[in-house]
């Protein structure tokens, strides 16, 4: 997967850190080109030993409602088909929104253990621009509201999104890179135009400001201090015990 460039996404990026009073959300959108070369392609061979490309995988039930999307006829791609196929990819498919997770958040995590239940697909663009504006309204009130046109324009403008196929990542605890300590909720969702071999990721996460994820360095100051304070305590008993030594 190759990260491609977009002004249009650097320039919304830019504003997507949000500080609401009790927490922070941290918004980013990418764009991928599903162009495979090189280690990309090694890495599919191996991926598809465990089963042929167009295999289909099956997927867990969308996470933003009740409705499975079986129940919707909402392919607009054709990749997969529509009715019972629905909460399945092929395993091409599949390979390539691991592919982009590990891409989007390389160094720190490997996903090449995921599997097809830790995705889902959706039924359809309002059902997810919905939830993301309902989710982002909420949180992040007129602030988002100003950047919600210009989001979604951009979005459009990379991808064509009516001609998009929308998955989301939903991991266990264990395996969600928003897993730790103090993010309160987050969303991944994967915009795939198959006709343009492109993938734009949109990805959020909010964070309370009153719990420090862990390993996040807070608290080093005050550790800092006591351990300045014990230096000084011990340094003062040392001199004692030499002026006492001394007579």
């Amino acid at each position: 997967m190759k990260l491609l460039e977009n002004s249009s996404f650097e320039a919304i990026n830019s504003q997507f850190t949000i500080e609401t009073g009790d927490c922070q959300i941290i918004g980013r959108i990418e764009s991928y080109s599903c162009k495979m070369a090189g280690e990309d392609k090694q890495m599919f061979k191996q991926f598809c030993q465990e089963g042929l490309p167009h295999v289909l995988e099956a997927l867990s039930p969308p996470q933003t409602g009740g409705i499975s999307p079986n129940k919707l006829s909402h392919s607009q791609s054709g990749d997969e088909g529509e009715g019972p196929l629905s909460d399945k990819c092929s395993r091409k498919t599949l390979f390539y929104l691991i592919a982009t997770l590990n891409e989007s958040f390389r160094p720190d995590y490997d996903f090449s253990r995921t599997k097809g239940h830790d995705f889902s697909r959706e039924p359809s663009l309002n059902w997810v621009t919905n939830a993301v504006n309902s989710s982002l309204s909420a949180a992040a009130g007129e602030t988002y509201s100003k950047l919600q046109p210009y989001l979604w324009e951009a979005i459009d403008t990379e991808i064509c999104l009516s001609e998009c196929d929308i998955y989301s990542y939903n991991p266990d605890l264990d395996s969600d890179p928003y897993g730790e300590e103090g993010n309160m909720w987050s969303f991944n969702y994967f915009f795939y135009n198959k006709k343009l071999k492109r993938i734009v990721f949109f990805t959020c996460r909010s964070v309370s400001l009153f719990m420090a994820p862990r390993d996040s360095g807070f608290g080093n100051d005050l550790d800092l201090e006591l351990d300045e304070d014990y230096e000084e305590e011990e340094n003062v008993d040392e001199e004692r015990c030499g002026a006492v030594c001394a007579q």
